[in-house]
């Protein structure tokens, strides 16, 4: 899914319903990094972003990645308590969040494209 944010950012949501563990606790930042990376999710959502970032170079008038481009929330959902969700170091349970620098979205797109930028 694809938020627009004030000031026309876009931000990639993806919803997960892995199991962690019973508690809010089981989905703190360090158990969701590592549950990110033993699935590949950073790789995952890397290509989300390149798929938005190709999107809005079509689409959004005066597009710029580093203006327009506003990250990646993985949503836990089994951590997730509504208004009750803990909050540790800043942090809600269960949400886990990246903004790609947009210079390594820009170079994988390029990249993908095999040096051709696309229409």
């Amino acid at each position: 899914m694809v938020l627009r944010l004030p000031q026309q950012r876009y931000l990639v949501v993806d919803y997960k319903t892995n199991h962690l563990g019973a508690t809010a606790a089981d989905y703190s930042v360090d158990r969701l990094t590592e549950a990110m990376l033993h699935s590949d999710y950073p790789l995952q959502a890397l290509l989300y972003v390149v798929v938005l970032h190709r999107f809005l170079r079509w689409r959004q008038p005066g597009y710029d990645p580093r203006r327009h481009l506003g990250g990646v929330l993985y949503l836990f959902v089994r951590g997730m308590c509504g208004a009750g969700t803990p909050i540790r170091d800043g942090h809600p349970a269960g949400v886990f969040g990246w903004r790609a620098p947009a210079d390594l979205v820009v170079a994988l797109s390029d990249l993908l494209d095999d040096g051709r930028r696309a229409a």
